[in-house]
């Protein structure tokens, strides 16, 4: 029971003040805007390095955002709703390079979400997670020496208990999704683990260890409080 609780998952919410080298990179980005925030997390994809967001951005004065195809590496794919300078956009981002190959470092199996915000100068993170991922993640931030850390909040998991799925990756989320569906679970099974592993296109060690992660988070979550009531 104790790993059980030790794996309930927490939120951290990182506040960043940048510092002068991490602007001058960052300059481009916020040419025709003043700052964007995520408003929902679409989708994360650590593996293919790609991501797609829901975010409302503030143009910079006489910049209309019909005439920006992309605000840094993200693509604006759709511009929902404006008003005055305040646009609400679906944008797809993808990391190359260097970049994709530090974007795939940060899977320690934390889930994007908001509160996110990116200003010239400031960064709001957020990410759910078990807590020694979470602290692995924050001593990752320390050690990039792209800014000072002004603020740093841990909370228990902001999710509605009528989605718990919502507490896993978009991985694990998937396998979990397909098991049920296929009749993973069902007595006699309805689909072994290899077949099972070439619906969702993984290899089977993959595929079970997506599931295994999966269901050890689920019971963190139901068991959750009810630590002290055994014995």
């Amino acid at each position: 029971m104790r790993d059980a609780i030790r794996m309930i998952m927490r939120q951290v919410t990182i506040e960043i003040e940048l510092n002068e080298a991490a602007k001058r990179e960052r300059r481009p980005t916020f040419e025709h805007i003043e700052s964007y925030e995520v408003l929902e997390v679409l989708k994360m994809d650590y593996e293919q390095a790609l991501f797609v967001d829901l975010i409302e951005c503030v143009t910079r004065e006489g910049v209309s955002i019909h005439d920006l195809p992309n605000i840094g590496n993200m693509e604006v794919l759709s511009v929902i709703k404006s008003e005055g300078n305040r646009h609400t956009c679906l944008v797809k981002g993808h990391e190359e390079g260097e970049a994709a190959e530090s974007y795939g470092e940060l899977d320690l199996d934390l889930i994007y979400t908001t509160p996110s915000f990116q200003s010239l100068d400031r960064v709001v993170l957020s990410f759910i997670g078990e807590q020694r991922n979470l602290m692995r993640f924050v001593e990752m931030l320390k050690g990039a020496d792209f800014g000072q850390i002004t603020n740093m909040t841990f909370k228990r998991g902001a999710y509605q208990r009528k989605d718990l799925l919502s507490v896993l990756t978009d991985k694990q989320r998937e396998v979990m999704v397909a098991a049920y569906r296929y009749g993973y679970y069902d007595i006699p099974k309805g689909i072994s683990s290899v077949r099972l592993s070439e619906r969702v296109a993984l290899s089977k060690p993959t595929m079970l260890e997506h599931l295994r992660k999966a269901e050890r988070r689920l019971m963190a979550e139901i068991m959750a409080g009810y630590s002290d009531q055994s014995g």
